[in-house]
């Protein structure tokens, strides 16, 4: 049936197929342009993931010498960071100091007694104060849900409150400050205070208890005094010891003889050429050192112990200080105190006090908390037995480039030691050699014909064994790839000027190297070893980080002649090298801008050859239908000639 010719429907030639036949021949140029360009954009492609694979190496070669390179970074060790812990900048400087943390600052948390959940709170104004804060809302009245939900929201950071359900259908409220510091004490007023007492979370205090001295006392430059009274630490816990000390500096508190000046009856034995009353000539006295020491406040305890109170400030004024009973005491809450004791240790300071008093009440307007939680205090930290007083936890004043920060309250001295960040520099060289070697990879692949330099990255995934293989020998008539390669391994396996001269200028001193891992061993030829890949003994590089990082730092960028700028080592060799190839109108710009104008021709050459051989699939067409056509007229014209001569005949 397939030779069944039907006018209209079927070409009695198959002028189509071979149209089609004819045309696969004219369309060979096409083709051969469409593959040309493929391989053109393959190799653009090529040469951008070698230029990415550079700049790699070249951001990690140059962090290792720039100005923020891992050698000035710094880390904090703490013995225990569980009392104190440290964070460092790159300002610190490498030593070691010795911490007492006495207490950490905390903030005012006061909770209530247990109350119903039925609990309505009040409507009103409800203001609370935290230290020269002062948060201000109005409460329609409602639940405590209802109270905290607005408390939290209007608060600021600086307040909160949660409930606590302590028993079955009844919950305490907690109202907490959120600054620490003993200067933010926290403090209910208006409608606020009112809520506080009536849930129990205050209460009301009898002010002062007793006045213990109101006359002025005082201790002359190495003098001892008393102040007796006996007070139960566990009775006045929350109350506070207050009193008003002012200081006099004297200009002459030492003896002339003290000062080792000559006295009149000694320069005439001197002066005399005999001493008939046989009186030994007098020998000058070493001089006085002065003293100074603010430290004078002591809390005698009837067991015979005592506990110091923080240094006093040098003023000729009066000022007064207070101390929580429950800060000063200490371990020795059971104790109780019979007397304050004044030591003037000073050579030339005398010390006065007056108005010593005994208050039963921390907070301000005659309430205080019935069930502290924890009350507002200063963190208080010795550093090399000097003691410092912040009011939070977070101190980053004191040491430059340091933050210490004081989590628990210790007897025990804590060391912290600042020293260099070696586990950074160790992951920094770790990367660069890491890059170097995909890099290397990459090279070798591109620029030699030979299946053993993938089969050798057993790392690779067979995906990306598959896609190397397609890149295999792209390059291998590249006399600038082969040139850098070899440059490559030339600065990998040079020398370098250091501190260390001799002892440290090669990779291979500090662990890295092509056959580190062999040591050297003859263990048979191993072509993959030529290649010019970096391998790493840890131990090594651990060991030369520990006791040479200067030298080391040096080994990968140094100053040579003094201008400051980096002009040698290892990481800046490799910079140099991969800068011309990836910099702005590199090497790798300039043949991937070749490629595009060559795929632009090509693409070009694509599109004409497209439309001419457009052009003559229609005039085949055309040509073979109008071939067709005339031999249909004919073959009518011969089948009407045909039927006239029947005709003819039939006559």
């Amino acid at each position: 049936m397939s030779d069944i010719y039907i006018p209209g429907v079927k070409s009695r030639f198959d002028t189509e197929k071979l149209v089609e036949d004819l045309m696969k021949v004219e369309r060979i140029p096409k083709e051969r342009s469409e593959r040309q360009v493929e391989h053109l954009q393959a190799e653009k492609t090529y040469w951008q993931d070698l230029s990415r694979r550079m700049s790699t190496l070249r951001d990690s070669a140059r962090f290792l010498y720039s100005f923020q390179n891992p050698f000035n970074e710094q880390i904090v060790n703490s013995s225990d960071t569980s009392v104190l812990s440290a964070t460092s900048t790159r300002e610190a400087v490498t030593q070691e100091f010795t911490f007492t943390v006495k207490q950490i600052a905390q903030a005012d948390r006061f909770l209530s007694d247990p109350i119903e959940d039925s609990f309505a709170v009040d409507e009103g104004i409800y203001t609370f104060s935290i230290g020269k804060e002062s948060i201000s809302f109005p409460f329609r009245g409602g639940s405590l849900r209802e109270f905290i939900e607005i408390l939290n929201r209007r608060g600021r950071s600086k307040i909160g409150g949660n409930l606590i359900a302590v028993q079955p259908g009844k919950k305490s409220l907690l109202i907490e400050s959120r600054i620490t510091g003993a200067e933010n004490s926290l403090i209910f007023s208006e409608t606020a205070e009112a809520l506080g007492l009536r849930s129990g979370m205050l209460e009301q205090a009898t002010g002062v208890s007793k006045s213990l001295r109101e006359e002025v006392l005082t201790v002359d430059p190495g003098g001892t005094a008393f102040i007796p009274f006996n007070i139960e630490v566990s009775s006045v816990q929350s109350g506070i010891l207050q009193f008003e000390i002012a200081t006099k500096i004297h200009q002459n508190t030492v003896s002339s003889a003290d000062q080792g000046e000559v006295p009149p009856e000694a320069a005439a034995n001197q002066s005399s050429e005999e001493n008939p009353t046989g009186i030994p000539s007098w020998t000058p006295l070493e001089p006085v050192a002065q003293v100074d020491d603010m430290q004078v406040l002591y809390l005698t305890y009837s067991d015979g112990t005592n506990s110091a109170l923080p240094p006093i400030r040098d003023s000729s004024d009066f000022n007064t200080y207070h101390y929580r009973f429950m800060d000063v005491a200490g371990d020795k809450i059971d104790k109780t105190i019979v007397s304050l004791e004044i030591v003037n240790q000073n050579t030339h300071r005398s010390v006065s006090i007056r108005n010593l008093q005994l208050i039963d009440s921390e907070g301000e307007g005659g309430m205080r908390p019935r069930n502290p939680v924890s009350v507002a205090q200063d963190a208080v930290v010795t550093m090399e037995g000097i003691e410092i007083t912040r009011p939070t936890n977070k101190i980053d004043d004191l040491i430059p480039g340091l933050t210490i920060t004081a989590r628990n309250p210790s007897d025990k001295p804590i060391q912290l030691k600042v020293e260099p960040d070696q586990e950074a520099v160790k992951d920094a060289i770790i990367s660069l050699v890491g890059n170097y070697n995909r890099l290397m990879a990459d090279l070798n692949v591109l620029t030699r014909n030979d299946e053993r330099v993938i089969q050798e990255l057993s790392y690779l995934s067979e995906e990306e064994q598959a896609d190397l293989r397609k890149r295999l020998g792209v390059f291998m008539g590249d006399s600038i790839l082969g040139q850098f390669k070899t440059s490559l391994q030339r600065a990998a396996a040079a020398t370098y000027p250091t501190s260390a001269n001799r002892d440290l200028a090669l990779l291979a001193q500090i662990g890295i190297g092509t056959d580190i891992r062999g040591g050297g061993s003859s263990s048979g030829y191993d072509p993959a070893r030529l290649r010019g890949y970096l391998e790493i003994n840890e131990k090594a590089l651990d060991g030369a980080l520990q006791t040479n990082l200067p030298a080391i730092a040096q080994l990968f960028g140094s100053d040579t002649n003094g201008d400051f700028i980096v002009d040698s080592g290892i990481a800046y060799a490799f910079e140099t090298l991969t800068k011309p190839f990836v910099e702005t109108g590199g090497i790798i710009a300039l043949k991937s801008g070749r490629i595009d104008s060559q795929i632009n021709q090509e693409q070009r050459r694509v599109e004409t050859l497209e439309r001419q051989l457009a052009l003559k699939e229609a005039s085949l067409k055309n040509q073979y239908g109008q071939m067709e056509g005339a031999y249909n007229r004919m073959e009518r014209m011969s089948s009407s000639l045909d039927q006239f001569s029947q005709q003819g005949n039939t006559r």
